[in-house]
């Protein structure tokens, strides 16, 4: 397949870059329009009774969602503001797909008891369209934000969702524009010219039409997380740099032994260009594991970011191959260095490792073993407005409401929906649960119980309330929701998909490194030690957002716990971009073992021709990793924090340190299969095109 990829970038470069060209255009036209689709609904699960309830009362409550305004400044007795707050009330409830709006001067609760601040509820009514919602909302917030006060902010609800993605969308804008200048600055250092550093840009500029495209077209099936934006842009980014760095490294190399260009594509592509099939493969299998769970939001995430994946590797086989075939012949071949002085200190690292193996694990592994304490105690939590930059509206009216209110005001009940039959005295014994409890009755006979939770909609007492509901009601059909109640359920599902995920991604990763190497302790090497920076890195990221060490140098601060989005994302990128790195060795390894049957030399030959193009990948992919960790969004500091560390950690401690000490202490077995499975690979195993001993000058030009 790849030498048929290789002869079509030869022989018809121009048609190939045409394809793509036009596939840019799709995804930065129509892709682009996904921004206006996004959800931050990433709790819901369907299935679970949270959510069998929330669309009940979709379907039957008259009332609907809610957003909230705040008048912070003067003193709200003024009669001047009394006199625009009340007008501005009276117009608000006239617009169509308001349902109420309360006077805050004569509803309890509602005005600041320093009587410096003010809350303005407004309720929709339930069952508009999208359309007929954003209207409302629109409207609504608009003529609020007139009131003339130092202070004035309207968020909540489906506003909240749109302040996120436009901010998202933001943050993508910003991280692209500090990322990829330097990116380019790296890649200039690491090629010497412009022609060769300017081309993984092009792959990275696909991978990033790719993402928007994926994104869009999911959205016309399914939810798409407003953190999707950020994340699969950053990876799409990141891992087209990767591999086309891969493939022009090996190009140059080609191009030191021939002249004939269209030969020099040809072998990267049957090489270098194997290793990257496998790659995108792996770390779209790691992604597989997000599929296992019922959650919208994760799945979407894995389909999402799964797909973005397989656009940089195609065009990395593709695209890449096809400018490489058409202007390649202006990039200048890797230059010819002295025997044993090309990756000099990667083998040196390598020699050390071997002859100390028992010394470096000793070190190494316990090291790692303690970055990853504080995952044992890692929490996870929906959070609020908490999470975003204090610059943000969202961010304001939540400062705001905690510097006048009570702790708890404005925080989402916790709903209790009493159907037709439900006894007296589980309704009585419900509403004693909270002393603020409201109750309402529907149309169709239903008894809605809201009961307002101490402390924050995420927290120990919200999610304590809903379990004792559930543990009270015994047979009677009540039904608990809200944003609590989606918590638990979240956290439910979680504890019971991840042991199936973690078997289905660990499976998938074990078959695909068999079939790359043909051995069954190099993907279980592999996966332990992968799982050790795995470890480190989260555990670092609980150490700095959940407790709040050095937080605030990145511009945060701790939270007690971390966004529900983190962890799952962490785990299944950093996974998949582990393997990125260990085929990139093990591809070089391999080829060594092959030409001169020496295991240990295989492992300092592979490093050494690996160890810079693994390094400058781990230093680009931080540098994008990092770039998104400007925008201030809390979860997506979480997860660039814990990618960056989990890339760096994994290409410098364990595949420079760590890989060489095991396979010194494995030895020849590291590449061991049983019989019957060695025979399967022989027959049906995807391997690399035997190598050629091609001789080398050893005098430097």
């Amino acid at each position: 397949m790849l030498s048929t990829l290789a002869r079509a970038a030869t022989r018809r470069p121009l048609t190939v870059i045409l394809f793509w060209v036009l596939f840019l255009l799709l995804g930065f036209g129509l892709g682009t329009g996904v921004f206006g689709r996004l959800s931050d609904n990433v709790a819901e699960v369907p299935g679970t009774e949270s959510e069998a309830a929330a669309r009940y009362l979709d379907r039957v409550d008259p009332a609907g969602e809610s957003i909230t305004a705040v008048v912070e400044g003067v003193a709200v007795a003024d009669p001047g503001l009394r006199a625009q707050v009340e007008w501005a009330v009276t117009q608000v409830r006239t617009i169509a797909g308001v349902a109420a709006v309360p006077d805050p001067y004569a509803t309890p609760g509602l005005t600041a008891e320093d009587g410096r601040a003010l809350i303005i509820p407004v309720t929709l009514d339930g069952g508009l369209d999208d359309e007929a919602e954003e209207k409302a909302v629109d409207a609504a917030a608009a003529r609020i934000q007139r009131i003339d006060a130092p202070e004035v902010h309207v968020s909540g609800g489906p506003l909240l969702g749109t302040q996120i993605g436009e901010r998202a969308q933001a943050d993508v804008r910003n991280a692209e524009l500090i990322s990829l200048p330097v990116v380019l600055a790296l890649l200039l250092v690491v090629f010497g010219g412009l022609r060769a550093a300017a081309l993984p840009l092009v792959i990275a500029a696909s991978g990033i039409a790719g993402a928007f495209l994926a994104l869009f077209a999911f959205s016309e099936v399914t939810d798409i997380s407003v953190y999707a934006i950020q994340v699969t842009t950053m990876l799409g980014l990141g891992l087209a740099v990767d591999y086309a760095l891969l493939m022009l490294v090996r190009f140059r190399e080609e191009r030191r032994d021939t002249e004939d260009v269209a030969l020099a594509v040809h072998r990267t592509v049957t090489a270098a260009g194997r290793t990257v099939l496998f790659s995108g493969l792996t770390v779209a299998v790691s992604l597989t594991g997000l599929l296992v769970f019922p959650s919208t939001f994760l799945r979407s995430m894995g389909l999402a970011v799964a797909a973005v994946v397989v656009v940089d590797m195609l065009a990395a086989v593709t695209l890449l191959p096809a400018l490489l075939a058409r202007f390649g012949g202006r990039i200048a071949p890797a230059k010819v260095r002295p025997e044993g002085e090309e990756g000099r200190v990667f083998a040196r690292l390598a020699r050390f490792s071997a002859r100390n193996r028992v010394a470096v694990l000793a070190a190494v592994v316990p090291a790692l073993l303690v970055l990853a304490l504080p995952v044992a105690g890692m929490r996870i939590n929906l959070g609020d407005a908490q999470q975003l930059p204090s610059n943000t509206e969202a961010r304001r009216l939540y400062d705001t409401v905690g510097a006048h209110f009570p702790a708890g005001t404005g925080v989402s009940p916790v709903i209790v929906v009493l159907k037709p039959g439900t006894s007296a005295s589980t309704v009585d014994r419900i509403h004693a649960l909270s002393p603020r409890a409201v109750s309402r009755d529907l149309p169709d006979g239903t008894t809605v119980v809201e009961l307002p939770p101490a402390g924050s909609v995420d927290g120990k007492a919200a999610t304590d309330l809903v379990e004792r509901v559930r543990n009270l009601r015994g047979d009677e059909p009540v039904q608990v929701t809200g944003t609590a109640a989606r918590l638990v359920d979240f956290r439910a599902m979680l504890a019971d998909r991840a042991p199936w995920a973690a078997v289905t991604v660990l499976a998938g990763i074990f078959a695909l490194l068999f079939a790359f190497t043909g051995s069954v302790l190099l993907p279980l090497r592999t996966i332990a030690t992968t799982l050790l920076s795995l470890g480190a890195a989260l555990g670092a990221v609980v150490w700095v957002f959940q407790d709040g060490h050095l937080a605030g140098l990145l511009g945060a601060e701790g939270l007690g716990s971390l966004s529900l989005t983190a962890p799952p994302l962490i785990v299944a990128i950093a996974f998949g971009l582990a393997m990125d790195y260990e085929l990139f060795i093990l591809a070089r390894m391999r080829e060594a073992r092959q030409l001169t049957d020496d295991d240990r030399e295989a492992v300092v030959t592979g490093l050494r021709r690996s160890g810079r193009v693994v390094t400058c990948a781990a230093l680009l992919l931080a540098v994008v990793f990092g770039a998104f960790m400007t925008g201030g969004f809390s979860p997506i500091l979480q997860i660039g924090l814990g990618l960056t560390l989990a890339v760096l950690v994994d290409a410098t401690v364990v595949r420079m340190l760590l890989v060489p000490a095991t396979m010194a202490v494995l030895g020849r077995r590291a590449w061991w299969a049983p019989a019957a499975l060695r025979r399967a690979h022989e027959r049906f195993g995807l391997r690399e095109e035997q190598p050629t001993a091609v001789p080398r000058a050893t005098t430097s030009v």
